[in-house]
């Protein structure tokens, strides 16, 4: 028997509720025997409700809604990209965004979703490749990183250790700022 549209996509909610790792589309559209274009289209209207279903480079996926979350403005060079990466994912964070501000077209901002060693391989490869350049780089450095953890005081040891190693310009409350409509729901 063939599942109705709401049926399949109260199945997408109930795979990436089950999962700690993000589902790729194309793994979703086997598991439901349906296209990927037919994953995309739910996925879109799931997102229309429900704000905390995200994508990243590897899949769907979605956040926990009990993370704290904390703004980071940080700065440092090309070389430094992985050590504050590693940083924060070692205390338990995950690096959700990074965005910059800048002085002509404003907010640009790009879903990270790291929450590994292994992820932050995957990123350092895709920097390596020479497909492109970090974000940060328009911006003499500068750069905004929005980290979830599971509560204020891994945040707070993520802070002190880029403090430390000389990363970090600034917390600042993500209200003050912009940041894409899901993490602040989230």
């Amino acid at each position: 028997m063939r599942m109705s549209g709401e049926e399949r996509r109260n199945r997408i909610l109930e795979i990436l509720s089950s999962s700690k790792e993000p589902v790729s589309g194309n793994g979703l559209s086997k598991l439901l025997g349906v296209s990927r274009q037919v994953i995309v289209t739910d996925i879109a209207l799931l997102r229309t409700t429900r704000p905390d279903l995200i994508s990243t480079n590897a899949g769907y996926m979605l956040m926990n809604a009990s993370l704290s979350k904390r703004v980071f403005k940080v700065n440092h060079t090309d070389d430094e990209t992985e050590d504050e990466l590693t940083s924060i994912v070692d205390l338990g964070g995950t690096i959700l965004d990074v965005f910059v501000e800048h002085k002509v077209y404003g907010t640009i901002s790009a879903p990270l979703n790291i929450s590994s060693k292994r992820d932050v391989q995957r990123f350092m490869d895709d920097l390596r490749s020479g497909v492109s350049t970090p974000l940060k780089n328009i911006t003499q450095g500068y750069h905004y990183h929005t980290i979830a953890a599971k509560n204020p005081e891994v945040l707070d040891e993520i802070e002190n250790t880029l403090r430390e190693k000389g990363f970090l310009i600034e917390i600042l409350d993500s209200t003050t700022i912009y940041m894409p409509k899901s993490y602040n729901e989230v």
